[in-house]
């Protein structure tokens, strides 16, 4: 299959990166996964504007100072903690870990809008898949954007969560 990546300069990226077949592994590994962003930084000039990661996978929105360098930003992180972490992997013919899923998902942002959208989802991600309110997910940029004024501390609580739902219901 083709994939069509675009690389339109001065443009932001969401990206998923997603580990093979789910395994949970990022946040009892959080330290490795930091250094191998530490290190991916130190090798590629990239910004990060909202993150979190979650047991087996993570989205972020960067923004490369080099549009086309972020494929080897992704790989750079993927490979760095594969070798830095305590994880037993195995390779593939192609010299791939079995770690990470082979691909990663890639969305352009296009507008203010689709922005926002996307750094809702990134924080939303902890009631998604654990039913933790986003100020207490730790592994997230989401406390960071409440520090800036971006959000209420409260944004997205369970209260919040159940009338949404009931709303639905009718």
């Amino acid at each position: 299959m083709n994939y069509k990546r675009l690389f339109i300069p001065d443009t932001l990226l969401f990206i998923t990166v997603v580990t093979k077949g789910r395994k949970n592994i990022l946040i009892s590994n959080i330290q490795f996964l930091k250094e191998a962003f530490s290190k991916t930084k130190q090798k590629y000039s990239f910004e990060i504007i909202a993150i979190v990661v979650n047991q087996d996978h993570f989205h972020m929105i960067i923004k490369p100072e080099n549009i086309n360098e972020y494929p080897k930003i992704i790989g750079t992180i993927k490979r760095t903690f594969t070798k830095i972490s305590n994880i037993q992997y195995s390779l593939n013919k192609n010299g791939e870990s079995d770690i990470w899923q082979r691909r990663y998902w890639e969305h352009t942002i296009m507008s203010e809008e689709d922005l926002y959208r996307h750094i809702d989802y990134i924080h939303y991600n902890s009631m998604k898949h654990y039913n933790i309110a986003p100020k207490d997910w730790t592994y997230s940029s989401f406390n960071k954007f409440v520090k800036n004024g971006y959000y209420d501390i409260n944004w997205c609580n369970f209260g919040d969560k159940y009338r949404i739902n009931d709303l639905h219901l009718e």
